[in-house]
């Protein structure tokens, strides 16, 4: 195993940020979130003591810092991008963290862009890998390590040591489009978003079927309400243009987004909350 960075940065601190921030500091490592405004940093904060305090107090001593200022970032030896699933976005995220923390791993924390692409925006391309966490972090026990064609053989066997310092288990992917979590995850939702549509059965009913029939934790249905509507058309979307129209959103889905039912963190999706 890698031992952990003594201290981490993770830029982004809404839901999967804060879980990321949280896995980190109960492992040992002090974190620095940062966040754009006062106010976004400040729902940051509470949303990692939540996790903190479902979780009991931290034993470790390990150290949370919530701040705006990227600058802050400057003695991490790794830092962690965790901001939403834009490519522009992430670029400009990843570009501005090397500014600021050159001598720093970098890992982005996407469901399905390419690596290498993110890569571009940055100077040492070799210095950026995958590392794909999943909701909800404090729970879930899989993290999918994304090697991109750059990225240096070294830095994938770090990032699989620290996984397993996490407590969690890692996979090695290829840069692939949603690589092989999200390819698989949303090709089976959206099968299941399809014969709700034509009627072969309810949310719930299509959901029993595999939470019984194969004996997965939750339906692919309900899955996608704790993802979030939102984020799951836009991955399908970007899987639609990548690899075919076998990746097509089905019109519910378009239709249930535009409404603003967007799953768990709206009260309605697929199921009501």
């Amino acid at each position: 195993m890698s031992a952990l960075p003594a201290t981490v940065g993770v830029f982004g601190g809404g839901r999967m940020g804060a879980g990321i921030a949280h896995a980190f500091l109960t492992a040992g490592s002090d974190v620095i979130v940062v966040e754009t405004s006062l106010q976004t940093a400040g729902a940051a904060r509470e949303r990692v003591q939540r996790y903190l305090d479902k979780g009991g107090p931290l034993r470790t001593g390990a150290r949370l810092r919530v701040t705006t200022e990227a600058s802050a970032l400057a003695g991490c030896g790794l830092v962690v991008e965790a901001v939403p699933e834009d490519a522009a976005l992430k670029r400009a995220v990843l570009a501005t963290v090397e500014r600021h923390a050159p001598g720093a791993m970098l890992a982005t924390n996407t469901s399905s862009l390419s690596i290498d692409a993110l890569a571009a925006a940055l100077d040492g391309p070799g210095t950026l890998v995958g590392l794909h966490f999943f909701n909800p972090v404090p729970v879930s026990g899989l993290v999918e390590i994304v090697a991109g064609p750059r990225t240096r053989p070294t830095l994938v066997a770090e990032a699989r040591g620290w996984v397993e310092e996490l407590g969690k288990t890692p996979i090695v992917v290829h840069d692939t489009p949603g690589f092989a979590s999200s390819r698989l995850g949303v090709h089976l939702a959206l099968e299941a978003m399809r014969m709700l549509e034509e009627g072969v059965a309810s949310a719930a009913d299509i959901d029993t079927a595999m939470t019984l029939g194969y004996r997965h934790p939750t339906g692919p249905l309900r899955t996608t309400d704790i993802v979030g509507l939102d984020v799951r058309l836009a991955i399908a979307e970007h899987l639609a243009r990548e690899l075919g129209p076998r990746f097509e959103p089905p019109a519910i889905l378009r239709e249930l987004v535009a409404a603003g039912h967007l799953g768990r963190k709206t009260g309605k999706g697929f199921f009501t909350w």
